[in-house]
């Protein structure tokens, strides 16, 4: 049952259910309260390390031990420990950050990820520089495909996470936050427009990243230099989120 988490995207979303491995992810999911399911730990030797016999003793979540060649079909190697994660349904239409007046808060939309490890470092990338939210557009990277939770080293469990068919979706949650009396602008960091470090970022912004991005042709363009053929949507949004937070602090 739970090796299906692994690959079948298919199975994670019909049950809502996912895996999380490594001491960060699964460290920063307990720490966020995020809701597991299940603790699968590796019996017999070698003996488990100090930090997995530390949360089987201390946390509350339920645990079933399983022999080493039963939790080798669960990740790479044979990993001492397992997290079930049960995945918090969320909808763009009912995130609204910020409040009027106050910190004008910035969302990271990730159109159309095709790896899961780009999509984890955008979603890390998103935590670590204080953004409201990520929404993911059109198909592509799972963000609770085990590879995803691995990259976002843990922060899929501090960011809300939503899925958007598009970008008509994400047009329209920028005008419910303009009526909410929260100025929205909608950024397209890339080869060419206004050079980042002189946009001034004196409103909420959604800032929209992607190695093939579809069209938005509401949204400002931003020079990044390289980034048409250097960098990647990591690089880019980090570069674009720094400058924000620079401005905004």
């Amino acid at each position: 049952m739970w090796q299906g988490y692994l690959t079948n995207r298919g199975k994670r979303l019909r049950d809502g259910r996912f895996l999380v491995h490594g001491v960060k992810p699964i460290t920063r999911a307990l720490a966020c309260d995020w809701p597991l399911e299940t603790l699968l730990y590796r019996l017999g030797g070698p003996e488990l390390s100090g930090w997995a016999r530390e949360v089987l003793d201390t946390s509350r979540v339920p645990r079933v031990g399983l022999v080493p060649e039963l939790m080798a079909e669960l990740g790479d190697g044979v990993p001492e420990l397992v997290a079930v994660a049960v995945a918090r349904p969320g909808e763009l239409d009912d995130f609204a950050p910020g409040v009027p007046g106050g910190v004008p808060p910035v969302v990271l939309v990730a159109d159309r990820p095709d790896s899961p490890d780009v999509l984890g470092a955008l979603i890390r990338t998103a935590e670590a520089f204080g953004a409201a939210g990520v929404v993911i557009t059109g198909p592509g990277a799972d963000h609770h495909d085990p590879r995803t939770v691995r990259a976002s080293t843990g922060s899929l469990f501090a960011v809300p996470v939503f899925r958007a068919g598009g970008a008509p979706q994400v047009l329209a949650f920028a005008e419910r936050q303009r009526r909410r009396g929260i100025p929205t602008r909608l950024v397209l960091p890339g080869a060419h427009g206004t050079p980042v470090d002189t946009h001034e970022f004196d409103q909420a912004t959604v800032v929209i990243v992607g190695d093939e991005r579809g069209p938005w042709p509401t949204a400002a363009p931003l020079a990044i230099p390289g980034a048409a053929d250097t960098l990647g949507a990591a690089a880019t949004a980090t570069i674009t989120l720094y400058e924000i937070a620079r401005q905004q602090q």
